[in-house]
């Protein structure tokens, strides 16, 4: 039976494989605009310094929202790539690693049969972790 395991967090997403207890990276999406920072999302829109100084504090909700916004853009493209290996019969299990907040957002976008299909979620930042660590990680979840 293959087990997808997906690793991720609001910039990046390794798609693993698991057969027979071996673990291999099959794909990995990038997501440019997660790894801005909140003022790289929203853009000054023409005015000048001392309006800009006086809506600070008032944009940072807007901001705040960009980066929910491009989190949420990336959680439905993994979601998206999760339904084609279902559509596909090449997923029968799934297990997902990601800190709690994208974890969320990623199960949101899941379709209904992709997530009775998950049989472990593990709230953890692995997105950057060696193909070892993250087998160490997930080799109790089956």
């Amino acid at each position: 039976m293959t087990t997808y395991i997906v690793v991720a967090d609001a910039a990046r997403a390794r798609i693993f494989t698991r057969d027979a207890l071996k673990l291999v990276e099959h794909d990995s999406l990038l997501h440019a605009a997660g790894r801005l920072h909140e003022g790289d999302l929203v853009t000054d829109r023409g005015a000048d310094v001392h309006e800009s100084m006086s809506t600070t504090s008032r944009s940072s909700g807007e901001e705040n929202s960009a980066s929910q916004h491009e989190a949420i853009v990336f959680a439905k493209e993994v979601a998206e790539r999760l339904y084609r290996a279902r559509v596909d019969n090449t997923m029968e299990k799934l297990i997902m690693v990601a800190p709690p907040r994208f974890l969320g957002l990623l199960r949101d976008k899941l379709d209904g049969p992709t997530t009775k299909l998950i049989i472990h979620t593990l709230s953890k930042d692995l997105s950057k972790a060696s193909l070892g660590d993250i087998q160490e990680a997930v080799s109790d979840l089956r």
